[in-house]
């Protein structure tokens, strides 16, 4: 059973109202829910950046938690509505995969086609079903509305597969796949891989550019300097201590990193 609480997830920013908007259609609907932004910061039109946040914030919410994400850049066009049950909660949103791997690993379930239009705030503008059709429908499902008066079920969504490392005996080639606000670079390389082979030693590197570590705190290298490190995600990422690395390396989502394991010299 939904929980009550709603966390949003959109590519708007904070410079306009959009955002603010939607909750105060959820506020109309359910008084009582409780609404967490979890972020307005995803690149415009970047589903594969939202499908990533996604997926590695929902494990931090109880179950029941219904989440509502509005990176849309097919808005107005044949791209479906949709619904996701699943072991741990709901998710709504549209159907270009930002929902897919998150969907995944709650356990989905069933899939339904956002249909009912008597959810909807009418009229239905063709630029904003954030406020129209998904933040109406959250509140609804946050009341108690059954997620079968949403829309029939669907034998199929659309799928996105995040960016995996290639792995070989001495090297793994990874990429970058996010960077945060402090210009933090999130790598999709896993520290656990990495440590396969404990007799040697590693080597990180991005763009070519060798970078200190892995290192266990950003103090462990002079300010200004690079360091690769084990992030909050459990993976690589790239820092600069008390800097910007996406700034200094001109990074972003799909710029090559690479860690290899190098012998230790006798």
């Amino acid at each position: 059973m939904p929980s009550g609480l709603i966390t949003i997830l959109t590519d708007f920013g904070t410079a306009d109202a959009y955002a603010g908007i939607m909750k105060g259609i959820i506020l109309s609907i359910d008084p009582e829910a409780r609404i967490v932004d979890l972020s307005h910061a995803v690149p415009p039109q970047q589903v594969r950046v939202g499908a990533l946040l996604l997926r590695n914030v929902v494990p931090y919410f109880p179950p029941g938690t219904i989440h509502l994400v509005v990176v849309d850049p097919g808005v107005g066009s044949a791209r479906r509505p949709i619904l996701i049950e699943t072991g741990a909660g709901l998710l709504v949103g549209p159907d270009n995969g930002v929902l897919a791997p998150a969907a995944t690993w709650m356990g989905r379930k069933t899939i339904r086609l956002i249909s009912n239009q008597e959810l909807f705030r009418q009229p239905v503008s063709q630029t904003f079903h954030g406020r129209d059709i998904f933040a109406p429908v959250a509140a609804h499902l946050s009341r108690g509305v059954a997620t079968a008066a949403c829309g029939p079920e669907l034998a199929d969504m659309v799928e996105i597969a995040l960016p995996e490392p290639d792995e070989s005996a001495s090297a793994i080639a990874g990429e970058v796949v996010y960077a945060d606000h402090f210009g933090n670079l999130v790598t999709n390389i896993r520290l656990s891989a990495a440590w396969r082979f404990p007799p040697q030693r590693v080597l990180v590197s991005i763009k070519g550019t060798p970078v200190t570590g892995p290192v266990t705190a950003y103090t462990a290298v002079a300010e200004g300097s690079a360091l690769a490190i084990e992030g909050s995600w459990g993976t690589l990422e790239i820092a600069v201590r008390n800097g910007n690395a996406a700034q200094v390396f001109a990074a972003g989502p799909g710029t090559p990193v690479t860690v290899v394991l190098e012998s230790r010299e006798a």
